[in-house]
Order: C-alpha cells, then sequence, then structure tokens
C-alpha cells in the first residue's frame, strides 16, 4: 500500500509538473515581466491569457523550483508545449530580452545616441538614426519636422533588449511630451518663441557649457542677440556640421556653408543640434536678465561675459593667453 500511495504520488507529481501544457495563441507568445512584478501578478496574467491551465500548480512548481524570487524582468518568447517546470527555468535562466537602463545624457546628438543603443540594448544603430530621420516616421508623432533631434529628452529610462528601433524612439520621445507640459508652451508663448525654437536654443546652449549655474546667463546673451538683430555666432552649430565630431574650430570652418551656420545667418538655425535637458530647456525659456553681448571661456570650464566688443576682445586675449601657456607645459 505504500509503495502504491508512492508511486500515485510520482506518477501525480509527473503529470502536473512535467506534462506539456498546451496554449491555444500563435507561438512563441511574447510575454514581458516588469520590473518589480511580484510572482503572483506573472502567475495571473500567465493564467489570464491562457498560457498555464492552472494558478495553483504553477505555484506549487515554483515553491519546489524555488522560482518565486528568481524570475527576471524581461522579454521572453515562450515556446507552446512547455510543462510548469520548462517555463519557470525559461523565466529564471533566459533566453530573453532582459530589462536594461539606458541614459540619454544631456546634449547627446541622434549619432551618439545610435551608437549608445546598439552598446546598452542591443539596438541596430544605422536602423535608430535612420528611423529618427524619416519624415514620415516624424510626421506619425505629430511633428513636420525633418529630424527627432532635440525631441528625445535626456533621462535615465527603462528599456527591453532588442526592442525595435521604433518601439525605443517612442518611449524616449514619450520622455520629452512628459516633460514639455502646458505651463512651459505657455511660457514659449509669452517670449515669443515656438516649441522647436526652444528646443533649438536650449541645445546651443547646452552645447557652449556643462555649468549648469550658466546657462540663463548664456541664454540671457542669446536672447538680446536675437533681440536686436545680431548674428548668434555659436560656435555648438559649427561643431555640429564637422563629419568628424567636436575639435577646435578654424577660420574655414566659420565659413561652411549651411543653413547651420549661425556666422553667416542670422536668427536660430534650422533646429536644435543635440538632444538638450530640463536644465538647459528651462534656462532658454527663462534667460537671465542682462546686457551682455559676448561670452568667451576662461580656460577653467566657465567663462566671462562682455557688454562691448572691447571688453570682449580683452577677454579672448586672455583666454589666448592661458591656451599658449597650457600648450607649452
Amino acid at each position: 500500500m505504500i509503495i502504491s500511495v508512492f508511486f500515485a504520488i510520482l506518477i501525480t507529481g509527473y503529470y502536473i509538473f512535467f506534462t506539456p501544457n498546451h496554449f491555444d495563441k500563435r507561438a512563441p507568445f511574447t510575454f514581458e515581466i516588469e520590473e518589480g512584478e511580484t510572482f503572483s501578478s506573472v502567475t495571473e496574467r500567465l493564467y489570464n491569457e491562457g498560457i498555464i491551465p492552472g494558478k495553483f500548480n504553477f505555484k506549487l512548481a515554483a515553491f519546489i523550483y524555488g522560482a518565486q524570487t528568481k524570475i527576471k524582468a524581461a522579454r521572453f518568447k515562450i515556446p507552446n508545449d512547455l510543462s510548469y517546470l520548462d517555463l519557470l527555468d525559461l523565466f529564471v535562466n533566459g533566453p530573453a530580452d532582459y530589462l536594461r537602463s539606458i541614459r540619454i545624457n544631456d546634449g547627446q546628438t541622434l549619432k551618439w545616441l545610435g551608437a549608445k543603443v546598439k552598446r546598452d540594448v542591443k539596438v541596430d544603430s544605422a536602423s535608430f538614426v535612420n528611423l529618427a530621420t524619416d519624415k514620415n516616421f516624424i510626421s506619425s508623432l505629430g511633428l513636420n519636422y525633418n529630424t527627432l533631434e532635440g525631441y528625445l529628452f535626456s533621462k535615465t529610462y527603462k528599456v527591453y533588449e532588442r526592442s525595435s528601433p521604433e518601439e525605443i524612439i517612442k518611449i524616449f520621445y514619450k520622455g520629452f511630451t512628459d516633460f514639455f507640459v502646458d505651463t512651459l508652451k505657455e511660457r514659449a508663448d509669452k517670449i515669443g518663441l515656438s516649441v522647436h525654437e526652444v528646443l533649438t536654443l536650449a541645445s546651443i546652449i547646452k552645447g557652449e557649457t556643462n555649468q549648469v549655474d550658466e546657462m540663463p546667463r548664456i541664454s540671457g546673451v542669446y536672447h538680446n542677440r536675437l533681440r536686436i538683430g545680431m548674428r548668434l555666432q555659436a560656435d555648438p552649430t559649427i561643431q555640429y556640421l564637422l563629419p568628424n565630431g567636436w575639435r577646435r574650430l578654424t577660420y574655414a570652418d566659420l565659413k561652411i556653408k549651411s543653413p547651420y551656420n549661425t556666422y553667416q545667418n542670422s536668427g536660430l538655425p534650422p533646429g536644435p543640434i543635440n538632444n538638450p535637458g530640463a536644465d538647459a530647456i528651462l534656462a532658454a525659456l527663462y534667460p537671465e536678465k542682462n546686457n551682455y553681448l559676448y561670452f568667451v571661456a576662461d580656460g577653467n570650464g566657465s567663462h566671462k561675459f562682455a557688454k562691448t566688443y572691447s571688453e570682449h576682445l580683452k577677454y579672448v586675449a586672455e583666454y589666448r593667453k592661458i591656451v599658449r601657456e597650457k600648450n607649452n607645459k
């Protein structure tokens, strides 16, 4: 009798835990486990989707397997006809597209961001950049521009590995729309700028400095220049045109023919030159009230500001002296 009971339990256990469970959906079925999601929630969703026939048996199998705290946040492809234990093994050991953190740094360009999504979340960089410059796709987001440069907001995101470029760009763009609320739109309208122009100016401000406390002052300089019709003459707009990345500019660079060349063209360039963060955007919207028209690097990571051209030339000479001294060391 004891042997019979033992074999009955063994057969029942084998039937419960090792028998394939068939589901009536297209296989493999894509199933996402979110960060911080409880095992009970995962079980409930699997049952509601028809992937498992019973919640109790699945939880019991997880208890025996010790899997309740081992499953990982990821996007899984579930084949059909897996047993409870096989399914748990998939959730614990993969393969899967795991949820990763990725940050868009302040002032990062689409080109650099393409390299980052390839490295961090295994998304093809060329496909990412091509889609971010596809007018039809951009139009589907309600924008009428040639590129999403400036609209992929600087913050940390959680995305699944090997997400489609469309999915990941929409996540980044939602970061911008969540940030740029109605009060900021009203402020832009009050100072006579469109949202696109605010982002364009913010990207230039960010290109000029990493010092957050300087951003409103630099913004004030550019607002002053725009108000009197003076060319912005912003070096970052020239750097944006260089094919091989940032370097020290030459006088020949300032003659590059492009609507982005703010040394040759008045007003703002056609669009942002990078993806600015919150600090630069707020600086563009709320510039410091000042009378400065010029600024130059001080050699220590900040800038010196001037109201007159003669004062500016003095600061330029001081900066060039600092550079020469550093080069001679």
